[in-house]
């Protein structure tokens, strides 16, 4: 006789989802195996794909394929073990797993031709967002950039949470109306940004920082934002020209990331009017 309670836990077992590259994000962007990743790259822009799973211990010159098409294409891979697929455990993905990003994502050539002259020597705007993971605050920066004339946005490729449903789902559908790209060095990405003319502005919660009401936000302008509870990264920091913050009425300096970053923004917007 079948043991119904036995049938329930295996059903549980098989269907519980494992999380997903390492965040609570749901799978409906993931797609996995030989061919529909191998397909997926094929199609124009790499189909979307902005990253990798490869499980640990696997190999093959099927996947070495998928493996050296996606890093020639300057999409990331990473190495994780068979718990960490982020996939439904009974799925047979043949150690490799990639996610679909909500937006097209530029390279920094292409996101730089974009500027015109006029823009250039007036209000050339670009948002950097370094190393951030709540995909709820990335949306909502975003949407927060679109409203505000920061219409290009770099992102960090690692340790930066993808561009996910619910990134695209919080920023309100800004992501299809920003230009935006990921690097892999984002140090030589914002040198790349200086010899291009912008001044680059990174923001920090310390007093002795320049205070944003009055500093001078003239000609083209890059504004960094730190991660959650690390701000920028100390190699970063030392590309920017000015550190500046937002001046607190009290002894309190813990806004949430996509608060402080609407507000400078909007604070640099408001000096163009």
């Amino acid at each position: 006789m079948v043991n119904l309670m036995e049938c329930k836990r295996r059903e549980s077992t098989v269907t519980k989802p494992a999380r997903p590259f390492a965040s609570d994000e749901p799978s409906e962007d993931l797609l996995w195996g030989f061919n529909a990743v191998w397909e997926t790259l094929q199609q124009e822009g790499c189909g979307g794909i902005s990253e990798i799973l490869v499980q640990k211990g696997k190999a093959g010159p099927r996947l070495q394929q998928i493996i050296d098409h996606a890093k020639s294409h300057a999409i990331a891979v990473r190495f994780v073990d068979g718990a960490r697929m982020g996939v439904p455990k009974n799925c047979r993905h043949q150690g490799v797993v990639a996610r679909q990003s909500e937006a097209r994502l530029l390279s920094l050539e292409d996101l730089l031709a974009g500027i015109t002259d006029e823009e250039q020597t007036t209000q050339a705007r670009i948002l950097v967002l370094d190393s951030l993971q709540d995909p709820r605050n990335v949306g909502s920066i975003l949407r927060s950039a679109l409203a505000a004339g920061f219409s290009r946005v770099i992102l960090t490729r690692e340790r930066s949470v993808p561009l996910t449903g619910t990134v695209a789902r919080t920023s309100a559908g800004a992501v299809s109306h920003l230009r935006l790209c990921q690097v892999v060095n984002l140090v030589d990405a914002l040198n790349r940004l200086k010899e291009q003319g912008f001044w680059i502005f990174g923001a920090i919660a310390e007093a002795n920082a320049a205070p944003i009401y009055t500093t001078d936000f003239s000609g083209p302008i890059c504004l960094v934002i730190g991660s959650e509870g690390k701000g920028i990264r100390p190699l970063v920091r030392k590309q920017c020209d000015v550190l500046v913050t937002i001046p607190m009425q009290a002894s309190f300096n813990s806004l949430n990331a996509s608060v402080a970053a609407a507000v400078i923004m909007f604070e640099i917007a408001r000096r163009s009017l």
